[in-house]
């Protein structure tokens, strides 16, 4: 039986403006989200990702439905649903007067973390914060404050990290880092929700993927079982000679110039044998040197459940 870090059920959050416009930015969500699993939540910009993250830290009051954090009811048990999650907002939200250190110290006071269990130097080391840990954060680049963002959700060792954007604006050697640590808390079972825009970091990552549009659920399933979904893959041919055109019959059936002077087509493989393609290439003259196929993009499954809107 799966055990669920999340549950969400019929969530709903209305907004209603000074003019009496209301808008819906969720509707009526349902969400599980499995214990231990790396997951991922995708939407275009106000899609209602951040909506539905913000009602789960608290900072936002849902307008009806039920959320449980690892079991914990947020509207009856609030306290313990907070100390089960730990949230990396998109914002870098910051007290810029406390040094990095202080910051996580008294991070891990307000959950009442003694002294003596408290793992600040960890995390900092993890962060690659040690030579940052005594200057205070207004100091520090847009990279390192995202970093001791992180830092802080992390003091508590919550079972469920939340992290909506972590890498927006960071470079690659914190996104590797990053990425890196994350992987390893998941490994020692802690559930992990990613929002990112940057979709190759889901498609690598995530074991599972939701995909919300227009503050509805559109897509929830295991990443294999949802890029199955897209029938559609590319061929690549490598020719003999560097083709400098497509020839017409062939332009004509889709074919086009890949980067490297070769052919590239998208074809639909429940439609369309690999065989026919290759054997009108042959037929019209063109000598390959190789062949390769790529399937179907994290992307291109975005693209089918969101584009229609």
């Amino acid at each position: 039986m799966t055990i669920n870090a999340i549950e969400i059920n019929a969530l709903r959050k209305t907004y209603r403006s000074s003019k009496g416009d209301v808008k819906e930015a969720l509707r009526g969500v349902d969400l599980q989200v499995p214990e231990g699993s790396m997951f991922g939540l995708l939407g275009a910009n106000g899609a209602g990702k951040s909506t539905l993250i913000n009602i789960m830290a608290g900072l936002v009051l849902k307008t009806s439905g039920s959320v449980k954090i690892s079991g914990y009811d947020i509207d009856t048990q609030m306290r313990s649903a907070r100390c089960a999650i730990g949230i990396v907002p998109q914002e870098l939200v910051l007290d810029t007067f406390f040094t990095v250190r202080q910051a996580l110290e008294i991070h891990a006071g307000y959950y009442g973390i003694a002294k003596k269990y408290r793992r600040t130097d960890e995390i900092i080391a993890a962060m690659g914060l040690e030579d940052k840990a005594d200057i205070h954060a207004r100091r520090l680049s847009g990279g390192m404050r995202r970093r001791l963002l992180i830092a802080k959700a992390l003091v508590h060792s919550p079972k469920i990290l939340v992290l909506d954007e972590p890498t927006a604006g960071v470079d690659v050697e914190l996104r590797t880092q990053l990425w890196e640590y994350v992987k390893q808390l998941n490994k020692q079972g802690t559930t992990v929700l990613l929002t990112t825009h940057y979709l190759e970091e889901a498609e690598t990552l995530c074991d599972r993927i939701a995909i919300i549009n227009n503050g509805e659920l559109v897509a929830c399933e295991d990443k294999k079982t949802l890029m199955q979904g897209v029938d559609s893959k590319q061929l690549f041919i490598q020719t003999k000679k560097t083709l400098d055109s497509v020839p017409d019959i062939l332009a004509q059936d889709g074919w086009r110039l890949d980067n490297d002077g070769g052919l590239v087509i998208s074809y639909q493989p429940s439609n369309i044998n690999i065989e026919l393609l290759l054997s009108k290439l042959r037929a019209n003259g063109v000598e390959i040197h190789d062949i390769r196929t790529q399937e179907a993009k994290l992307e291109d499954v975005f693209l089918k459940f969101t584009k229609a809107s």
